[in-house]
């Protein structure tokens, strides 16, 4: 084990990316006991045989049972239908499922830590299922309250087929992947701009109990080699002030806008003239329209203040936003608004604030958006976005200490990544 800066860094951790994925193994253990003399030992139960297999990609329950050697009748319905035992569908790759075996191949005891529960005083408080057979033929199921403690793990790998294809042989887990997505999304299109070699490095919290990873937290900070070009993140948070990703040197990761505040599937009517549905008349249209199904969440596009939640005339229930400077948003035609917003709550970009409706003067249920730069109607799809504000001067000392904290795991990693490859080029 290698300690540096606070961070741990294990050769499990620190995984190194193979042109293809080996098939998982399954990881077996015998329990051992003192053996008492021979003659004392007829009539006593051999100790347990304990198998355990790690969730892959795309794995069943039933594909878990295969691997683990249980074939017990019933079993899986069992597991289908039992409230507690339920739990076990709650697939999460690489998590790990373990399971015990007598001498005759029959199942002693099922085991699985499913999904962290709230934190606790100690970290992470996850529940563990265990199923056991019971007294009248059936099975019996069982949680137990485990707290996990923190740590942060550092892993790198290189794009050879796929972004997720990478991170499971770095043994990063899937919530990892997405998050670094999400942080660098702004920056690079990982639908189409990924490239082989591309790399990646990330430091990362995790949740263990018993050497075992049972939940997943969030990143710390990264970087992401694309095109040959650097790209790196950091959380920064000072104070009860909200925190947010920032390169190294301070530029915030996050837009000030964004684009849309729905998934939609299509725009219904966009910005400028056209002949209004209702009143069959041409009428300039103030926003672009999102066709989506009724219930679909909206999300505030920018952080701002609640400036007006109600009913407006055509609009129907609407929401508009004060942005910063000169920048507001609207939002309408709501089925209904997300549970206790009122008017004069401060709102995050990217938060829930109502749902997709046909109120007011709709033909069908849709969002009709606006962004208006000093109180004046513009196209959203067209404008120049502001582009998000940098850190404060006074922020400035805090937040190098927190790059300097985790900056030096990155450039390990970088370091022991090109020292391979220059090994296997030889």
């Amino acid at each position: 084990m290698f300690a540096a800066g606070g961070l741990f860094l294990t050769a499990a951790a620190l995984a190194v990316v193979q042109p293809s994925a080996p098939p998982e193994p399954v990881f077996q253990a015998r329990q051992t006991l003192d053996l008492p003399p021979l003659g004392a030992q007829a009539g006593h139960d051999a100790a347990p045989y304990i198998a355990a297999t790690r969730i892959r990609r795309g794995d069943t329950v039933a594909d878990l049972l295969n691997r683990l050697g249980v074939n017990e009748d019933g079993l899986l319905t069992f597991l289908t239908h039992d409230e507690r035992a339920r739990s076990i569908y709650k697939l999460y790759p690489g998590r790990t499922v373990q399971a015990a075996l007598d001498d005759q191949g029959r199942m002693v005891w099922l085991r699985y830590t499913h999904t962290p529960g709230a934190t606790g005083k100690s970290g992470i408080e996850s529940s563990w299922l265990e199923v056991r057979p019971a007294a009248d033929g059936g099975f019996s199921a069982q949680e137990r309250t485990i707290a996990a403690a923190r740590e942060t793990r550092i892993a790198e790998g290189e794009i050879t087929s796929s972004l997720f294809g990478a991170a499971d042989q770095a043994q990063v887990p899937d919530a990892i992947t997405m998050e670094m997505v999400d942080i660098l999304g702004s920056r690079i299109d990982f639908l189409k701009d990924l490239r082989k070699g591309d790399r990646f490095r990330i430091v990362y919290d995790a949740y263990m109990h018993d050497g075992e990873e049972v939940g997943t937290g969030h990143i710390r900070a990264l970087e992401f080699i694309n095109h040959g070009k650097t790209y790196s993140a950091v959380w920064f948070q000072n104070g009860q002030e909200p925190g947010g990703y920032y390169d190294f040197s301070g530029a915030s990761l996050k837009g000030a806008f964004l684009r849309t505040a729905i998934k939609f599937t299509r725009i219904s009517s966009g910005f400028g003239m056209r002949m209004h549905p209702i009143h069959k008349q041409w009428i300039g249209h103030k926003g672009v329209d999102y066709a989506a199904p009724a219930g679909t969440p909206i999300h505030a596009t920018a952080d701002g203040t609640v400036e007006f939640i109600g009913q407006q005339n055509g609009y129907g229930n609407v929401i508009i936003l004060k942005n910063f400077g000169k920048y507001s948003t609207l939002y309408a035609h709501q089925s209904r608004f997300a549970k206790g917003l009122k008017k004069g709550d401060r709102v995050q970009q990217g938060q829930l604030i109502g749902y997709v409706g046909s109120t007011g003067w709709a033909t069908g249920p849709h969002l009709h958006y606006e962004f208006r730069i000093d109180k004046r109607p513009v196209d959203p799809l067209s404008v120049d976005l502001p582009v998000a504000r940098t850190l404060e001067a006074a922020d400035r000392k805090a937040f190098q200490a927190v790059v300097a904290r985790y900056q030096p795991q990155i450039e390990l990693m970088a370091r022991l990544q090109d020292s391979r490859i220059q090994v296997a080029q030889q």
